[in-house]
């Protein structure tokens, strides 16, 4: 249930997507994709919802790491209900990627997928569904954050190679 960060980066580090539930950073996938312009969206929403990310990476920014301090009653039935998401860009930071890196390799059981350094520091990763682990098919999922592969994320990821 761990994936390994490795490769063309100063620090390999380890994750593990079973602690995430307790982590502020983590977003409810309903959430995840809320960002993204839709036609009926006015420019006021957008800004409000600019504001509210902005406000909730500077808010986590702060917290290094972001650890919930206290649990209400109902937020920890939600949490242990929900569905969530990890922003990847956070791990990413703390491996320090060399300069001459350009790519990832997401290493999976059923084959190997290539994606661009942007694109995986724009990914979501999964990793609870109805507040349990993802044990098949996971440790986690991975989504875009403009919800291109939505219906059909990369799952299984077990080791992440950067190039």
């Amino acid at each position: 249930m761990i994936i390994q960060l490795t490769g063309n980066v100063n620090y390999s580090i380890t994750l593990d997507p079973t602690v995430w539930i307790f982590d502020d950073r983590k977003v409810s996938f309903e959430e995840a994709f809320t960002f993204q312009t839709t036609p009926e969206a006015t420019e006021e929403d957008e800004i409000r919802k600019a504001s509210e990310f902005w406000d909730r990476e500077v808010y986590q920014q702060k917290l290094d790491p972001p650890v919930n301090k206290s649990i209400s009653k109902y937020d920890k039935k939600k949490i242990l209900e929900g569905t969530y998401v990890m922003p990847i860009h956070h791990f990413l930071k703390n491996a320090e990627i060399k300069d001459e890196a350009n790519k990832a390799l997401l290493v999976t059981e059923s084959g190997d997928t290539t994606i661009t350094l942007d694109e995986l520091n724009q990914s979501l990763f999964l990793f609870s569904q109805d507040g349990k682990p993802l044990n098949q098919e996971g440790p986690v999922h991975v989504y875009f954050q403009d919800g291109s592969n939505k219906d059909q994320p990369i799952k299984g990821v077990k080791k992440i190679v950067i190039d």
